[in-house]
């Protein structure tokens, strides 16, 4: 993907396909690729994928550009901090260096990196404890920094969150992928996932003119190989 088609992306989907167990998620070191399995006990609740279904090209996006931001950020910091990653970089040594970073735009980016991180790790402590509660509070959480900080979402995602946060029965939501379009997920109560799809489906064609679709997502396990014996 890198050479031949251009996006400066990362492992994580691949990694998820190889190495996925069923009902668990990965807490990937994208740098070491260190990983851990974490269950994922949704209860009563189930994740919802909705694809807002507009078309898009990350070519043509600005996904290379957030990469290219980010890196300048890091070099910036560097100046005077001795890490690799972004994500080397904590909250606090983050506020007391980031006069580093003369660009707005890049400190936009930097934080967002940084305190997606601690989400990340937050979400963990939250999934290894079952509470639910907390983990959709984080997602919205994350999606607020990805549209605000790293801006990256658009009106569909923004759309399709914006429902999830005024219906009771959904916990949280999120964009999900490289964002400008692609798909959302949202954590939402089983039984009423079809009184869901249902409402969110009208309220999204009625805000931007044709439908999203919806359907419930199962964790399971990544590529094995099978015998046809």
């Amino acid at each position: 993907e890198n050479e031949f088609i251009g996006v400066n992306c990362g492992i994580m989907d691949q990694f998820a396909v190889t190495f996925g167990e069923k009902n668990k998620a990965i807490l990937l070191n994208c740098d070491s690729l260190e990983y851990r399995l974490l269950p994922i006990e949704t209860g009563d609740h189930v994740l919802a994928i909705i694809n807002t279904n507009k078309t898009r090209t990350l070519t043509d996006s600005k996904y290379n550009e957030r990469f290219s931001e980010c890196g300048a950020a890091l070099k910036a910091l560097k100046k005077e901090i001795d890490v690799n990653n972004l994500c080397d970089v904590d909250m606090k040594t983050f506020q007391s260096h980031k006069h580093l970073i003369n660009d707005p735009v890049l400190e936009k980016r930097a934080l967002h990196v940084i305190s997606e991180n601690l989400r990340v790790e937050e979400s963990a402590n939250a999934l290894n404890s079952g509470n639910l509660k907390e983990f959709g509070r984080l997602l919205y959480g994350s999606h607020q920094s990805l549209k605000d900080l790293y801006e990256v979402s658009g009106i569909e995602l923004d759309t399709i969150v914006e429902f999830c946060k005024i219906y009771d029965d959904c916990l949280g939501a999120r964009m999900t992928g490289a964002g400008f379009g692609g798909c959302a997920i949202a954590l939402v109560k089983k039984e009423k996932l079809d009184d869901f799809s249902k409402e969110l489906v009208e309220y999204f064609k009625n805000k931007i003119g044709y439908e999203p679709t919806v359907f419930a997502s199962a964790i399971g396990d990544g590529v094995r190989e099978v015998s046809l014996s």
